[in-house]
């Protein structure tokens, strides 16, 4: 049903909307990468040092994954500043919460320092428990950002732009990573040059805020204030008048979190390992550690510079497909939209084995349409979450969807998926069943969830 009332005309100009809610998500989602490509590529060994490779990269993945526990905290936490007092407050919070912990991880001593052996392990996983934090109110208050300033009819493709901040910060943490270990000796990029991301933050941080800054309050919450219906405790709110859509909305995001950190931290990990017995133990004794050949489990043996320049020209496609997403879903219908793409994502899944096997063409075509299907579910998404709520629990409804849905994908996806290619002895076979698993679920979601392109977006309070 169509709102009776006539949309208010957007608070902020088109390009700030666009400049603020792109180039904020493209900093989170840079800080969050930064920590992901490290996790694989040096925090093994600098802060979970194990005579097992296997055991630390399983520790590295853990501490990756608390800050997955900490996103539906930040979630509550923003959603309600951001349901209380706006969105703008709520923005300019969650960015200087991620920012900080990133720069502080870039001056940690690491586990090898005498006397932080114990201390530097907890401290990175509670930073990396801060920027799930920050992350997790970031997501909701973009978009919102985004649709609530969206022209009549366009709001998922104005909700495209907040989306395009994952492929851009995929690309920028990753080039950052690729350009210093091309430039710098293997001794000096774990010595120190792998801190370097994690400090140019501070600069990507600084530009960030004076964006938001500049922001006025949208036009939907000026009329939740206008009208005296703010929520005193919108968490309970969502929770009693909401409890369907947050729980539909939790499982719509399913597929394309696994699929996300499949395509992005699984891929390296099992790209890049060592792919015959004598491959694994050469990297073993190079770095100075026992080799256990009852343990191999083969990958695809590709050089790491190698293998994140294939992800980066994946990732290229995320980014296309997901600005072409948003007039997809405008004119078929988000529900439509998102089964279609899911049914990809299905099949998708079962293509692992045939496309990892078939050398580089194979591994290419697995990424570019992985990461093609991935921009066109996540696409839409800043548009179809925010759309289940009522405007004054808005911020709180759709980022606490998106977050548990975070823990249920995303936060466990490269460890069942390790653990389920080591069962596998080395095949994917189980990988691609784990994401055609997951996807059914999607699809049950989305056939129970009614379409909410029409639905009243700035008049609609529970």
């Amino acid at each position: 049903m169509s709102s009776t009332t006539a949309p208010l005309a957007p608070a902020n100009p088109r390009s700030r909307v666009i400049l603020a809610s792109l180039i904020g998500t493209s900093i989170e989602f840079y800080d969050f990468y930064v920590y992901a490509t490290a996790a694989v590529l040096v925090f093994p060994a600098l802060f979970f040092p194990n005579t097992d490779p296997t055991t630390s990269l399983l520790a590295s993945f853990a501490a990756f994954g608390a800050a997955f526990v900490a996103r539906p905290l930040g979630s509550i936490l923003f959603g309600h500043f951001g349901d209380r007092i706006g969105r703008k407050g709520a923005l300019v919070a969650t960015l200087l919460t991620m920012g900080i912990a990133t720069v502080i991880i870039g001056v940690l001593p690491t586990a090898l320092t005498p006397g932080w052996e114990f201390l530097a392990p907890a401290l990175l996983v509670l930073m990396r428990f801060c920027q799930g934090l920050g992350l997790g109110g970031e997501w909701s208050g973009a978009a919102l950002l985004a649709t609530e300033n969206a022209p009549e009819g366009k709001r998922a493709i104005y909700g495209t732009f907040p989306q395009l901040g994952a492929p851009l910060g995929f690309i920028l943490a990753n080039g950052v990573f690729l350009i210093l270990a091309t430039t710098l000796p293997p001794d000096g990029f774990a010595a120190w040059g792998w801190r370097i991301p994690f400090l140019a933050s501070a600069v990507l941080v600084l530009v960030g805020l004076y964006v938001r800054f500049k922001l006025i309050e949208t036009p939907a919450f000026t009329r939740v204030l206008e009208q005296g219906e703010v929520v005193k405790v919108p968490v309970a709110r969502v929770f009693r008048t909401s409890w369907r859509p947050l729980i539909l909305g939790t499982f719509i995001m399913l597929a394309t979190y696994v699929l996300f950190y499949l395509m992005t931290t699984f891929t390296l990990t099992y790209g890049t390992a060592p792919a015959t017995v004598e491959a694994a133990q050469a990297a073993a004794e190079a770095a100075g550690k026992p080799f256990k050949a009852a343990a191999f489990v083969a990958g695809l043996g590709y050089a790491r510079n190698a293998f994140l320049i294939m992800l980066i020209v994946g990732v290229v496609f995320f980014g296309i497909l997901t600005l072409v997403s948003g007039p997809l879903a405008e004119r078929f219908g988000r529900r439509k939209h998102l089964i279609w793409t899911t049914l990809g994502i299905l099949v998708f899944g079962l293509l692992f084995v045939p496309l990892f096997g078939g050398g580089f063409a194979g591994v290419m075509a697995l990424l570019i349409l992985g990461f093609s299907l991935m921009g066109l579910t996540f696409g839409p998404m800043a548009a179809v979450l925010p759309e289940l709520f009522p405007t004054n629990v808005r911020y709180t409804g759709s980022a606490i969807s998106y977050n548990v849905s975070s823990i249920l994908g995303a936060a466990v996806a490269p460890f069942i998926a390790v653990a389920l290619w080591q069962a596998a002895g080395g095949s994917t076979v189980l990988v691609g069943v784990y994401l055609s698993s997951m996807a059914v679920i999607t699809l049950i979601a989305l056939l129970l969830t009614r379409e909410t392109r029409d639905a009243a977006y700035e008049s609609n309070v529970s």
